[in-house]
């Protein structure tokens, strides 16, 4: 039979500590810089045998001396969700056998993955018994000393010592019961390496770096960040309970302000936060935190791992945001990014690669470490050092920062060798399982998520795939990766595709569902119809393509929309409706997409002269009264109550009836609501037929032409739909559409319409209390300015004076009057 293993011919064993108390740098479970090959080899005999869940034999538990571990997996769960996966058994056994290798190595020399991952606790700058400890992993260096502005950048008085494992300290006493190193004074690290140069670095363990602004392209200046008692932030409110489903606002701090400049952390708390909770989102994704030495990388040419983008403010300033944030209900998810590391020398940690080879290295050496079409650096997820710095930078945002969970960066080119560069992927299972795959990035991604959720059971962790590997979102005990979730990455191309390159008519609605339903149901997905990566410069918003130009002088509410104009808001509100209430198990949309803001993302940058008009939010669009911003404001308001008052995205219902494409008509079924998207540009359909499950009676719950949300107000809010019989029952090929019930509505062209349908009993909704059908005054909404105390989806805050933002808020109320 075919195994996957090393070019020998049975799998490599784990390479053991040559030292009693912990292996040395580079040495990682099970040979993780062999190049995997097939090769045919004998059935091995193994020492035992696992039916279901990973375990280790009783007695490794108990010795932590002990580094043998389970080798084989007999039966997966996963092979349960997906028989397919069985044919690849062996890449499954050889994975798993690494990640269990390495878990129970570390458990042995470090005390397990919680201890292990505690490493900013000892390396980097850190007070310990009236003394400062500074300890860095640098085993290229020769010599070594720790300088800056406590000693007057003169090392001679401050050379470390390194140890076996090519890891340099320093003991610095008090002095008269002070740090040497007073708060936030600058330092560096100072090494010769083996060519016999000097050179400065940053510490690759700082937690604030700064830089001179007044000089361009000043060099940053690690910074020692230890505030006394009186000057930290105390975090307040504790985490908000996870959601059943993700409603994520992704944002940029820094360019979140109106004014052309970089915004600030305590700005965008203060000013930026109130507008999400009032749209009804409950979770935040930050974008850039971690520091990065150009701005116009977006942050994903990280510098410094374990420091806060200091553009913004300190680390308690980032603080403030967070626990913010909590207070409003609004978990917090961080862009992480351990995909890639900048290749900045000077400012990052490249500056620790002197020509050293890969096992004394962060990355590998040669074009494996290189990504060539991002220029930067690829880590070396095999090295012990690397798993220590990489594991301990996600468990010290979560704990000192107050996270909630991660979105992982580039999760594509970490899973395969080739890094997914010119590849397209068919959904042929041998592009994911094969000599391609980069087990050793696996490994280190089914520890770290491992660990993440030991840490905080209801953290949500998402990889920004785009190539759709199966079971990267199922438990790590079953066989997966463990994620919570992918990005559905499809979904927003085949959006720009339809508005660059096909004429409404053109559009397929069969194409456009499958599109939005082709994921693996076993494992949950992200749906968006756009993010930052659509509007970057040389693309735009989907507002700014479906009305261009004339969103610079048809946008006031004083003068009649033009065709543009409406075919534009009508769009842009389906687009992301649809998008939300089919595409996936949660939903995303990027700062100030919501309200259709115009134009591009262009970062300050030599090649627009050092702009900042195109990196800024212009929230005076949706705050101005008679623009019709406000429109698509409150649609996106609306659509997200929806989802919180009737959970339609962790429903596992999802059945679409029709995909008509005479009619350009989409129906469909997702959890109790029945959703209408009428696609046509002009045709108007009076009693049109719909498929539902269940008999009874069904009203409007969201409708993106009520007046509110800009639209025409052709569809009646208080008419009763009856529903009637279809066909034999339990028999589907008798029924109408495969449904066996229908009832009929007004469908307009460029609408959408949710129903829901009315408790027969008692003539109530389901919960109590109806959604955004869209009038001013409704039996079932109130639509009001956002001050004052509000509960919206069961989450109550106190939104004041600060919180207060022009525009429309819904709030759900119940009422003996809401059926009558």
């Amino acid at each position: 039979m075919l195994c996957l293993t090393s070019s020998s011919s049975s799998a490599p064993a784990p390479l053991l500590p040559s030292l009693a108390d912990r292996p040395s740098p580079g040495i990682a479970g099970g040979g993780g810089n062999v190049r995997l090959s097939v090769v045919s080899s004998p059935r091995r005999s193994w020492p035992g045998k696992v039916k279901t869940n990973f375990s280790v034999p009783a007695t490794a538990r108990k010795n932590k001396t002990m580094v043998t571990v389970v080798e084989e997996v007999d039966h997966l769960p996963i092979y349960d969700l997906d028989p397919k996966l069985e044919e690849f058994k062996d890449h499954f056994n050889y994975r798993i056998k690494r990640y269990l290798d390495q878990k129970c190595l570390i458990e042995k020399h470090e005390g397990g993955l919680e201890e292990f991952s505690k490493g900013y606790l000892k390396f980097g700058i850190n007070t310990v018994d009236g003394a400062t400890i500074y300890r860095e992993w640098a085993p290229a260096a020769q010599e070594a000393q720790l300088i800056g502005e406590f000693n007057n950048w003169n090392g001679a008085k401050h050379k470390m010592e390194k140890d076996k494992f090519g890891i340099w300290s320093i003991k610095i006493s008090h002095v008269n019961g002070k740090p040497a190193i007073p708060h936030n004074s600058k330092v560096k690290f100072r090494f010769r390496h083996g060519g016999g140069a000097w050179v400065d670095r940053i510490p690759a363990w700082i937690r604030y770096a700064t830089f001179d602004a007044s000089k361009f392209g000043a060099p940053y200046d690690g910074v020692h960040w230890d505030p006394p008692a009186c000057e930290r932030y105390v975090f307040k409110h504790p985490r908000p309970p996870k959601p059943d489903a993700p409603r994520i606002y992704e944002a940029h701090v820094g360019m979140s302000g109106e004014e052309p400049e970089v915004s600030t952390y305590r700005e965008f708390a203060d000013n930026v936060l109130p507008r999400i909770r009032a749209n009804n989102y409950n979770t935040v994704q930050l974008m850039a935190i971690m520091e990065h030495s150009y701005y116009a990388s977006f942050g994903y040419h990280v510098t410094n791992f374990f420091a806060v983008s200091s553009r913004s403010g300190t680390p308690e300033d980032l603080k403030y945001l967070v626990d913010k944030a909590h207070s409003l209900g609004l978990r917090v998810l961080m862009d992480v990014v351990h995909s890639h590391a900048s290749n900045n020398v000077t400012d990052g940690l490249n500056g620790y690669d002197v020509g050293q080879n890969t096992h004394e290295s962060y990355f590998h050496t040669g074009d494996r470490g290189y990504h060539k079409l991002w220029d930067s650096r690829l880590f070396n997820y095999a090295n012990w050092e690397v798993l220590r710095f990489l594991l301990s930078n996600l468990r010290y945002w979560m704990d000192e920062f107050m996270f909630d969970g991660f979105r992982f960066d580039g999760v594509t080119s970490m899973l395969y060798h080739h890094h997914g560069i010119n590849k397209g992927f068919t959904g042929n299972y041998k592009e994911y399982f094969s000599l391609d795959t980069d087990v050793d990035a696996i490994v280190y991604m089914m520890l770290a998520n491992h660990l993440m959720h030991k840490l905080l059971p209801e953290a949500t962790i998402v990889a920004e795939d785009v190539s759709g590997m199966p079971v990267l979102c199922r438990p790590v005990d079953e066989g997966g990766v463990g994620f919570d979730f992918r990005l559905a990455m499809a979904i927003p191309d085949r959006w720009i595709d339809y508005l660059k390159n096909k004429e409404d008519r053109k559009w397929s609605m069969s194409e456009i569902v499958q599109t939005l339903t082709n994921r693996r149901y076993t494992e949950k997905c992200i749906a968006y119809a756009e993010s930052h990566d659509q509007s970057i410069v040389g693309d735009k918003t989907i507002a700014f393509l479906l009305m261009d130009k004339e969103m610079y002088t048809g946008m006031s509410d004083l003068q009649p929309a033009s065709p543009t104009i409406n075919r534009g808001i009508a769009l842009q509100k389906m687009i992301h409706f649809i998008t939300m209430a089919l595409g996936g198990d949660g939903y995303l949309n990027f700062m100030g997409n919501e309200f259709g803001h115009p134009e591009w993302i262009d970062f300050p940058r030599e090649g627009n002269n050092w702009s900042y008009d195109k990196c800024r939010r212009q929230w005076s669009l949706v705050d101005t009264d008679h623009l019709r911003y406000k429109y698509m404001n409150a649609f996106d308001q609306a659509m997200n109550a929806l989802e919180e008052e009737f959970s339609f995205l962790s429903s596992s219902k999802q059945i679409v009836s029709d995909m008509n494409e005479k009619d350009k008509v989409i129906v469909f079924e997702r959890g109790d609501l029945v959703f209408v998207f009428n696609f046509h540009p002009n045709k108007t359909y009076k009693g049109y037929k719909v498929g539902c499950d269940l008999p009874g009676k069904y009203r409007v719950a969201l409708d993106s032409d009520a007046l509110v949300f800009g639209g025409h107000g052709r569809v009646g809010h208080d008419v009763d739909h009856f529903t009637s019989p279809e066909g034999m029952p339990g028999v589907p090929e008798t029924n109408f559409n495969n449904r066996p019930n229908s009832f009929k509505v007004l469908s307009p062209p460029r609408t959408c319409v949710a129903y829901y349908r009315v408790d027969e009993d008692h003539e109530e909704l389901r919960r109590g209390g109806a959604v955004a059908s869209g009038k001013i005054v409704t039996e079932y909404i109130d639509v009001e300015a956002t001050s004052g105390e509000t509960i919206s989806g069961g989450w109550k805050g106190s939104e004041k004076d600060d919180c207060g933002k022009k525009g429309m808020k819904f709030v759900f109320r119940s009422s003996d009057e809401d059926c009558k």
